[in-house]
């Protein structure tokens, strides 16, 4: 290998084990995230509360949008990523009115 390919090799790795050290804080920070949505879910079974709130679920993704934007993210990319989100909470959801 030339140096050049050597650096090259060093910095994809190093890039690399950043990656994986950030898909872990996603995967931990979902798993947080989810942990409370949980409990929101069966907080709302109880009381007979719908298990979604379109108004909280427009503010959240305009939120997110900023969010994004100010981070350097596709702010289409964030909503579609919330929006997954909110689908898989209020399946949760609806799972603890059944």
């Amino acid at each position: 290998m030339t140096d050049a390919s050597t650096r090259a090799a060093d910095l994809l790795k190093e890039h690399r084990e950043s990656i994986d050290r950030l898909d872990a804080i996603l995967v931990y920070t979902l798993g947080e995230r989810f942990k409370h949505t949980q409990a929101v879910g069966k907080l709302k079974a109880e009381h007979d509360l719908p298990p979604s709130d379109p108004n909280r679920e427009a503010k959240q993704i305009e939120r997110l949008e900023d969010l994004a934007t100010r981070a350097n993210l596709d702010p289409e990319f964030a909503k579609k990523f919330l929006n997954f989100i909110i689908d898989e909470v209020i399946r949760h959801h609806k799972k603890h009115q059944e």
